[in-house]
């Protein structure tokens, strides 16, 4: 029986170990027999080794054949490690491999990397010595030339044709010329619009054309397919034109003299591709394949270089002295002395040596520097030019060479110009600049670069009052935006007295540009405080600061106070109006609520402080008008009244300038006039004699006090006594009460 239980059980763990081990064989037989063998030991690992490593492991067969000879499922749990410990060994082992195998990946691929680097060196020290070579052979063969001026003679006159264009030719290489130009104009039919472009030339013929695709550089993505024509003085460019087979449309022609190949590194998918170098742009172009790429690449250095050689034999045989034909015999005696004077200004005719190493490369040296950004470097360069050409006569070579700097002095400026464009960066200041002014000034654009330099000025002062953040408090903001606004301002007075010290032409434009700027930070002033309708008091104390701020500028000899006191006037007026609407209609609020009683303060704390209120206002006297206690034999709104009156008066002080005084004169009188009318009337209809007394004290304290005090404050802060104030305090002056009418003389 217990047999029988164990059977049904046995027949269940053999097939739960018979589906684990079917896998497991079929996974250690994937992964190799070898490294399964490497992992065990001997005995049994070694017949498990050589199973595993026979050609014919068949996985189902093995376990099949292990399940019938195993007694019970100790025997298939220890089959069941070792083949488990067999996997991990495996699995170990394959990790360990593809490590290797990728480390040594990346080896041979630094390796790689360093052999490709060290070819392009080698292929760059070869196209030197290949150009030394050249040189030196052209050394020796000018040196020989020197030494045999017959073998010069021959053997101009056996490569004149097929070097020079500018050359006669003979009666066969006429030919050949005119084949070669009749081929030319043929394919040059088929390009609309390049007639007008390309010069007839009877030294213009055509080297090589071909079949192009056009890349963009910046994102080597396709653009259009091109036909290029190089010829023996140029490149042209031309668009296929989609609706017509073989014809083309001009698109652009590059001169040889300032074309720059240089050959474009594969990488799939990108390949056979070369990038011609045009200041300032750049095209990338794409072969059909790497053959015709090299014929190009090759094509277009041996044309670049026999132009070169071709100018330079040209200007050569133009230095050379031409002798000047023999004129027939005069019977005239005068003609001698005619001949005589004709003689003098040849004979001091000089031939300009063109042929001077430095001089011959001064275009591409130019470009370099252009390139490089050596700014110093190419004005050097113009400077010795034009000092070796300063007493020179001006000869058809030196024409030519001038025509090829000055394109180059164009670029030159275009490139300075862009460096004190508003778009570039704004930071460094001005001092950042000044590279770019100084090479301006020596290239004689002294009125350019004042203009360039004032605009980027302007622009980096506008953009660091923009990037101010405005404060909650209007007095701190003014403070950071006169700071920032003053201090560009003198940093750039400075600058410019340095760039431009022998210019004196300039300092007009500066002083424009200073009134501008000044209008711009009064634009920022005015929203700031006078729109924002801030108190008089903060207005005064934030144009005092821009005052103060202003003063600075006289360090470097500059005053632009009379330009924001011009520019603040309009602002400040409406601010003192403004400000006078607002005391005149709460004086006469107080007027009407008027119940003339003296004022009690309660306490002696309250009675200190009105006291000290008053000796700040001026009032010394004040206490003569106290009584006993607490009380105060004046009005409330008399009192009020002063106190506001000698504010405005203090705030408005200091926004004083001359052409302030009237606004301000007339203010104070029309705000005095008002306490002055209603202390008039209150007398005139008052018929109580202790309130008639009352308010004559009050009148007295109006007229002998206070009105006395404003006129004396405005005379120290103005430094001229003001006659209207004079009169008003004169007229107004209680002449005589009649108690019994309600009429009196004031």
């Amino acid at each position: 029986p217990r047999s029988r239980l164990r059977r049904p059980r046995m027949r269940a763990v053999r097939g739960r170990v018979l589906r684990w081990a079917l896998g497991s064989a079929a996974a250690a037989g994937g992964r190799g027999g070898s490294a399964g063998a490497m992992a065990l030991g001997e005995g049994g690992g070694s017949r498990l080794r050589r199973q595993l490593e026979s050609g014919g492991f068949a996985a189902g067969e093995y376990v099949k054949q292990l399940s019938q000879q195993s007694d019970g499922d100790r025997d298939l749990q220890e089959h069941r490690q070792r083949i488990q410990a067999l996997s991990e060994e495996t699995a170990q082992s394959l990790k360990r491999n593809v490590y290797q195998n990728y480390r040594q990946f990346i080896e041979t691929a630094r390796e790689i990397s360093y052999l490709e680097s060290e070819m392009y060196q080698l292929s760059h020290i070869l196209t030197e010595q290949k150009g030394i070579m050249e040189a030196v052979t052209q050394a020796l063969l000018l040196q020989a030339d020197r030494d045999d001026p017959a073998a010069l003679g021959a053997r101009r006159a056996a490569t004149a044709a097929a070097a020079d264009p500018f050359l006669p030719l003979s009666a066969k290489e006429a030919a050949a010329e005119e084949g070669r130009q009749r081929t030319l104009t043929t394919l040059l039919e088929k390009v609309e619009g390049c007639r007008d472009l390309l010069p007839e030339s009877p030294g213009k013929y055509l080297v090589y054309n071909g079949d192009l695709v056009e890349y963009d550089a910046d994102h080597m993505a396709q653009i259009q397919r091109v036909h290029a024509f190089l010829m023996n003085d140029c490149l042209l460019v031309a668009t296929a034109l989609p609706n017509r087979r073989g014809a083309y449309r001009y698109d652009a022609l590059y001169p040889l003299d300032g074309l720059a190949v240089v050959n474009v590194k594969d990488n799939p998918p990108m390949k056979d591709m070369f990038k011609l170098l045009m200041f300032p742009e750049s095209r990338i172009f794409q072969a059909e394949n790497a053959k015709i790429k090299k014929e190009w690449l090759e094509v277009l250095e041996e044309t670049k270089r026999n132009r070169v050689l071709s100018e330079k034999r040209r200007l050569e045989q133009e230095a050379l002295p031409r002798p000047a034909p023999t004129p027939p015999e005069s019977t005239n005696p005068f003609d001698d002395e005619e001949e005589e004077e004709e003689e003098e200004p040849s004979a001091e005719e000089e031939v300009v040596d063109l042929s001077l190493e430095w001089i011959q490369e001064l275009p591409e040296d130019l470009d370099v520097c252009i390139a490089q950004r050596d700014f110093e470097g190419a004005v050097d360069l113009l400077d010795k030019l034009n000092e070796y050409l300063g007493d020179k006569p001006v000869s058809q070579p030196v024409k030519e060479l001038r025509a090829k700097v000055d394109e180059r002095v164009r670029q030159l400026t275009d490139v300075l110009v862009f460096e004190l464009s508003p778009d570039r960066s704004l930071r460094g200041g001005p001092r950042a600049t000044r590279r770019a002014v100084s090479q301006l000034i020596r290239l004689g654009q002294s009125t350019k670069a004042c203009e360039l330099f004032l605009k980027n000025r302007a622009a980096a002062v506008q953009t660091a009052i923009r990037q101010l953040r405005i404060e909650g408090a209007t007095l701190l903001y003014i403070h950071k935006l006169c700071h920032v606004f003053f201090t560009s301002l003198l940093e750039t007075a400075r600058e410019f007295e340095t760039d431009f010290a022998g210019n004196n032409g300039c300092y007009s434009a500066f002083v424009v540009w200073a009134r501008s700027s000044m209008k711009m930070f009064v634009d920022a002033f005015s929203k700031q405080v006078f729109d924002s309708k801030e108190s008089l008091s903060t207005a005064a104390e934030c144009v005092k600061v821009a005052k103060e701020h202003c003063k600075q500028l006289s360090e470097i000899g500059l005053d632009l106070t009379f330009i924001i006191h011009a520019l603040l006037v309009k602002d400040i007026k409406g601010a003192l109006q403004s400000y006078k609407d607002i005391i005149i209609e709460a004086t006469k609020h107080r007027n009407s609520e008027e119940m003339w009683r003296r004022m009690n303060l309660m306490t002696p704390e309250a009675l200190g402080k009105l006291r000290e209120e008053m000796r700040s206002c001026g009032v010394g006297n004040f206490d003569q008008y106290t009584g006993d206690d607490c009380w105060v034999n004046l009005s409330y709104t008399v009192v009020a009244f002063t106190k506001q009156t000698m504010a405005f008066l203090e705030e408005a002080l200091k926004l004083y300038f001359p052409e302030l005084h009237m606004v301000l004169l007339e203010s104070l009188v029309e705000i005095i006039l008002v306490a002055v009318q209603h202390v008039d009337y209150s007398l005139r209809c008052e018929q109580d004699p202790e309130k008639k007394a009352f308010i004559r004290q009050n009148a007295s304290f109006l007229y002998e006090t206070v009105l006395p005090v404003v006129e004396k404050r405005f005379e120290e802060g103005v430094g001229k006594p003001a006659k209207q104030l004079q009169d008003l305090r004169n007229a107004s002056r209680l002449m005589r009460v009649n108690p019994e009418s309600t009429t009196s003389v004031v």
